[in-house]
Formats: structure tokens, sequence, C-alpha cells
């Protein structure tokens, strides 16, 4: 049988607009910098694609820097800047600041001065949406857009990141979002690209791809194929817990982002469960992306409370609006089957 993916918020399939945009723009010569017609026709590609971003980001009026990807953008933002987090941001974010914001075990962070802190819109592991305080300095938005209804000018936050490969588009690209009159200090520094924030030659087919995945995101947003997606993830929540008395399910009487489900079988190791399931045809992961290969705890876990025996035995199932009913019954049986042997030998 076909292999099932069901981690899309490590990455997601690209979307057939941004592979018509990338190769499309292929063909466009000129380097964005130069002045002849080449050169202007590179430019107006790179503006389509900022003003696409922008718009289906409620960023108008903002202004979008392209980068590399959100761990660009976080060292961007956040470099030279004393900025309190918590234990439940992303590494990225977590390089930069200082853990002094507390985490519930709800997965709730309390924010006491948000203009000397940072937030995450969703958490990657667990789906948990946080409520972002008016004059926060910067927001993760990466899992958020393209899932949740967003809009950059009426978050409250001053800067946000976020990327392409989350939504669709293509990976090596994303932006730094950040009100008008924001200062920035370039952290690349050469020809002055992105106005004057982000050096370097555009990547010209990368972002035409996030222009075209994020306005198709926005137009599945719109259409309701994210609440088919939370529909069918509750399914699944529902089938497992129904045959796994011992499994715990983080966050699930929180707001969550429609996609995601964080469960753990306290004792029974995430990346054993990842390898099982890899072999069994699903691709499910233990944690962040960013974080695979490490055997290590959850740290986003372990900040809200969990102990060792839970942080180190949850893994994420995450799916995407290409995902059906009948994938998550495939991945319930099959994790189920895997979950009675596990309690087989431990007894």
């Amino acid at each position: 049988m076909s292999r099932i993916y069901l981690d899309h918020n490590a990455t997601t399939p690209l979307r057939a607009e941004a592979r018509a945009a990338m190769i499309a723009a292929m063909d466009v010569v000129g380097n964005p910098s130069s002045v002849h017609a080449e050169g202007r026709a590179a430019k107006a590609l790179v503006e389509k694609a900022r003003a696409q971003v922008a718009t289906a980001f409620g960023a108008d009026g903002a202004d979008v820097v392209f980068t590399s990807g959100s761990t660009e953008g976080a060292g961007l933002a956040l470099a030279g800047r004393d900025l309190a987090g918590s234990g439940v941001e992303h590494d990225a974010v977590r390089a930069w600041t200082h853990e002094s914001l507390s985490v519930n075990s709800a997965g709730r962070v309390s924010v006491l001065d948000p203009a000397s802190s940072t937030l995450q819109m969703a958490n990657s592991e667990t789906g948990i949406v946080q409520d972002l305080p008016e004059g926060l300095a910067v927001t993760d938005a990466t899992q958020a857009f393209g899932k949740l209804p967003v809009a950059f000018n009426w978050c409250g936050a001053q800067m946000a990141l976020i990327s392409a490969h989350k939504l669709g588009g293509p990976k090596g690209i994303g932006a730094l979002v950040l009100r008008r009159g924001t200062e920035l200090a370039a952290q690349i520094r050469g020809g002055g690209q992105e106005m004057g924030r982000r050096s370097g030659t555009e990547n010209i087919i990368g972002i035409a791809g996030f222009g075209a995945a994020a306005e198709a995101a926005v137009r599945d947003l719109a259409s309701g194929a994210w609440d088919r997606v939370e529909e069918f993830r509750n399914i699944l929540e529902e089938a497992l817990e129904a045959g796994a008395n011992e499994t715990i399910f983080v966050g699930k009487d929180a707001r969550r982002l429609p996609n995601t489900s964080c469960f753990a079988t306290p004792g029974w190791k995430g990346e054993t469960q990842v390898m099982q399931m890899d072999l069994a045809g699903f691709a499910i992961s233990a944690g962040s992306a960013c974080s695979s290969g490490k055997v290590r705890a959850s740290a986003v876990l372990t900040a809200m409370g969990y102990d060792e025996a839970v942080a180190s035995s949850a893994v994420r199932v995450s799916l995407g609006p290409e995902t059906t009913e009948q994938d998550v019954l495939r991945f319930s049986e099959a994790w189920l089957n895997k979950e009675k042997k596990y309690r087989a030998r431990a007894a």
C-alpha cells in the first residue's frame, strides 16, 4: 500500500501553484538589482511575490524581508536584543532569548512585558495556540500562517517570522515581517538588497514559489479545508483513545492548530514509535523536525511540567489538506497494533 504522510508541521508537499510559479521563474534571466529590462523583469517577479505574501499574511503597509527561512529570520529579528522567551519556543528562537517566561501545564505562556518578549503563535509540537499581547516584540508565526486566520496588522507584534515550506511552498525561503519604521540591523551585509536588511542576490525561484503558495494557502483556509482537517484529527484521537488507555494527549482541551495531535505513551520511546510507524508506511515525528536525530526528551513537554517518561515518549501527527479519513483510520489501526505489542512486552 502507498505511504501516508502525516508530518506536515515538519514540511508540506509542494503545491501545484508554487511549482508552476517556480518553473516560470526559472526562465527569468535577469538579476533583480540590474536596471536593464531583464533585471526589471526579475525585480517585478520579486515584488509581485512580496505583495502576495503581504496580502496573504494581512501585512499591508508592513515590510516583508525575504530570508532563507524562519531560522534566519529569527537571527535577523533577535540578534542584539535582550528579549525574554519560554521553553516552548522553537530552538531557532530559544537560541537568541533568555527563558524567563513561565509556562503552565496547559502550555500557556505568561508575558509580563510584551515589548521585551517573544511569543509563538502556535507550537509546532503540541499545536497549542497562544493569545498574543499588544506590543509584543516578536512572534513566530511559522506554524500558524496558512492553518489559522492570521493578520499581522492585528496580531499586536512588531515583527513576525514565516516560512514557505510550512504552507506548500519551497524549502529554503521565508520572511521576516516587520512594522514599517522598525529598526533592524542587517546580519548579512553587502549590496543592500531587501531594503538594506538582508544583502545577497534574491532567490527569485524560491520567492516566486512562496508568493504563489501563500496566495493558495489563504484560498484553502477560506474554503474550509482546515475545518475538514480538524475533523479528521479528532477522528484520529477518538480512535486512539478508545484503544490506548495509558496514552496522554497533550493540549487536547486547549485551542490547537487544526491538524496537530501530540500524544505520549509513558515508557514507549518516541523515536521507537517513529521508526516502527515508518516501517509500517507512515511518516510522523517525535518533536520538531529541526531536532530530529537527537535522542532526547521534548523540551516543550518538559517546560509544560511533564516528566521524563512522558516527554521522551511523545510523538506528533500533523495532517494536511490532502489527508483523508481513510488515512487517519489506517494510521490509528497500525499504531494501536504496535501499542498493543509494546504493552505486551512491557507487562
